[in-house]
């Protein structure tokens, strides 16, 4: 059951799409004493200048949620601040992520779920000051609150995605793998990127696009010198198999004669200073604007220069530095080098240097420059900070619904780094700018169920790190994980080692590791559709699945996957293997080297498995079917019609496999029922399966 409060004049964010009537709370303290309906948690609100919601935590609870977030899956212990921010160093002591999900479930003897509806600065405070209290605080007592119970912390996800809205579905293509860094220049060496991986037999379905295309940093441009015949490149990489996915930035550059910054000056498309001036911000190309996505409008006109591209035969993109990113801004800069100008011929003593270090770093992504451009909303002036969330959101909802009239009815693969939710309608998440560090992996493995919660259903992490230099054995761990989540895509920042998986040694063990995705495609396709048809989750808490098993609770290194599925990545170096825990028998599946496998069911209890660097483990549950296609160098070659059935039967086994041509809206597939008749005995089976 779902309960809607309104609190003072709520921005209307439009995260929600269903309407459901809402209880007026004119109190200041609000309490369950004041309810006039079946709200009976022991909850107390103050709502006067700000907005507090407190909450006393049992021992034992567990919170869930908050989608992209740094720490683990079990949310309590630390303090968590909804503000959308550009910092690709996502160290422990961080409180701010590029998402905001204002999503959290309390799981205990009372089990609810609490949605804040806020796109301002929001902070939840998990047991950080007290371990015993939850507290949410919000600058602006202006929100709506949604209380959400049921029966099962999984119930209440289901009943939130259904309030939120179907998910985004992406082409088929998007799930095979993708080779992206921030350093092709030119279409020689994207050239380069696809005939290596061709010619090591490596699986690919797309090369990444950064900023270097553009000219000049320019936004819906091609720099004609490094990327000539553009359209004829882009159908040279399509009769590959391949496809180009160009980077779309936030800020359009100043320059008379650009096109794009000339209609959108004639035509107010650009957010203002409070004077009325277009609000001028550094980023890529120098001096930008922005555009101001809370006006229709605007959003229209930047959704339809899409087109450019989709013209030249592009049909996948990514935007970014949507939080927005900001270099610097005019007014910032001018105080800086006053500050310095006065400090130029001082004795820069232990305060001063200190001092001085900070204004050059206050520049970037500084919070008053987030109060010193508005939106204009339906005639209304809002100041950007209380809005600030919604930006990346809005952008990418810009691209989604042109593509509704543009595309005529076919599937373009589109994902953001910034993000609040209702953008899981319009495009999926990449968790933005990692490291090359073991910990970024083991945050990438618990923050998948976080974000499918929130309706985040095709996110990934940019495999190995984007900063910093991978090692060989990280990269192959991160691609033993990777090779699950929908967006598969390995990604390193320009200065930093090359990380195609051409570039080690033994590529084959790379080859390997890429094949099993391709063998899993069908049925990670299958399981995504469904979960977006019926707002189910891709990875899940093991105790979603196992709500009775108290050592489930606190495990965060294993995850549910789809319908059968248990993951245990293996994410620590120098490992030779892991422990696992297995709350039922289960069929233990390892996929060694040259395309083959090893089975044997491994009973309910605690084991250590050996995994090498080329392995991965797989763990199947008992009368589930794990249907596995042949390997494939790309998603147009994979066969989708034949399969090896795996599983461990005690009974008799089906699964519901989905499949559609991955392309078209709406996905209008045909679901077939795969079963196998147990015998008198339990057995593992491994059959062949060939559709008539």
């Amino acid at each position: 059951m779902i309960t809607k409060y309104c609190f003072g004049t709520p921005f209307e964010t439009e995260a929600v799409p269903v309407k459901l009537n809402s209880t007026t709370v004119t109190s200041s303290n609000f309490t369950k004493e004041d309810s006039t309906d079946k709200f009976s948690l022991p909850i107390s609100i103050k709502a006067d200048h700000n907005f507090s919601l407190e909450y006393d935590m049992a021992k034992d609870d567990i919170v869930y949620g908050l989608g992209e977030a740094n720490r683990g899956i079990n949310k309590r212990g630390y303090q968590y601040i909804s503000n959308c921010t550009d910092d690709p160093n996502h160290t422990e002591n961080k409180f701010s992520l590029y998402g905001a999900h204002n999503f959290i479930i309390i799981d205990g003897n009372t089990c609810f779920g609490l949605f804040i509806d806020y796109p301002g600065k929001l902070t939840f405070d998990i047991g950080y000051s007290s371990y015993s209290k939850l507290r949410i605080v919000a600058e602006e007592a202006n929100l709506y609150l949604y209380v959400i119970s049921g029966k099962s912390s999984y119930d209440i996800v289901k009943q939130f995605r259904e309030m939120i809205g179907e998910s985004y579905l992406p082409p088929l293509w998007a799930f095979g793998y993708q080779q992206s860094r921030w350093g092709y220049k030119t279409a020689s060496d994207i050239r380069t990127v696809a005939d290596e991986y061709q010619k090591h037999g490596i699986g690919l379905d797309a090369i990444y696009m950064d900023i270097d295309y553009m000219e000049q940093y320019k936004d819906f441009t091609i720099d004609e010198e490094k990327f000539p015949n553009f359209t004829e490149f882009v159908a040279e990489m399509k009769e590959r198999n391949l496809h180009l996915v160009p980077i779309i930035d936030a800020g359009v550059k100043i320059e008379d004669g650009y096109s794009i910054y000339e209609e959108g000056v004639a035509n107010n498309y650009f957010c203002k200073r409070e004077d009325g001036t277009d609000f001028i911000a550094g980023v890529w190309p120098g001096d930008t604007h922005f555009p101001d996505f809370f006006k229709k409008d605007t959003r229209e006109w930047f959704g339809n220069k899409y087109r450019t591209l989709l013209d030249k035969g592009i049909d996948g993109f990514w935007n970014d530095m949507n939080e927005p990113a900001i270099f610097y801004s005019k007014e910032g800069l001018d105080d800086v080098f006053e500050q310095i100008k006065k400090m130029q011929y001082n004795e820069l003593d232990l305060s001063n240097f200190f001092h001085l270090r900070y204004l050059i770093d206050s520049l970037q992504n500084n919070e008053e420059d987030y109060k010193r451009f508005y939106h204009d909303v339906e005639g209304k002036k809002v100041r950007h900070d209380k809005v600030h969330n919604l930006y990346g959101y809005y952008m990418t909802r810009a691209a989604g619904e042109a593509f509704q009239n543009l595309n005529n009815a076919k599937r373009i693969l589109l994902f953001s780094r910034s993000s609040y939710i209702g953008m899981h309608r319009y495009g999926g998440i990449w968790t933005g700018d990692n490291q090359s560090w073991w910990s970024h992996l083991l945050l990438n493995i618990k923050m998948m169920p976080s974000l499918n919660m929130c309706g985040f259903l095709y996110s990934g992490a940019d495999l190995g790190g984007f900063g910093s230099d991978v090692t060989r054995d990280l990269m192959l761990r991160w691609l033993a994980f990777g090779i699950f989540t929908p967006l598969m895509r390995n990604h390193s920042a320009i200065g930093t080692r090359n990380q195609e998986c051409y570039e080690f040694e033994s590529t084959e063990e790379f080859k390997h590791l890429i094949g099993i995705r391709y063998r899993l495609i069908p049925y990670l396709y299958s399981e995504f559709v469904k979960s977006v048809k019926k707002n189910e989750m891709l990875f899940r808490p093991l105790a979603f699945d196992y709500p009775n098993d108290s050592l489930v609770r606190h495990i965060e290194d294993q995850l549910m996957l789809g319908d059968g599925l248990m993951i245990a990545p293996v994410y620590t170096q120098n490992a030779t293997g892991r422990y696992v825990y297995l709350p039922e028998d289960m069929l233990y599946l390892k996929f060694t080297k040259d395309s083959a496998f090893s089975m044997e069911v491994l009973t309910k209890g605690h084991h250590y498995i050996e995994v090498d660097l080329s392995e991965v483990p797989l763990f199947v549950k008992e009368n589930h079917i794990l249907p596995l296609a042949k390997t494939a160098e790309n998603t147009a070659t994979l066969d989708r019609k034949s399969f090896t059935l795996l599983c461990y039967l005690t009974k008799e086994a089906s699964y519901e496999f989905y499949d559609d041509d991955g392309i078209t809206l709406p996905a209008d597939g045909t679901t077939t029922l795969l079963t196998i008749d147990c015998p008198n005995a339990a057995q593992i089976v491994n059959s062949e399966f060939q559709f008539s």
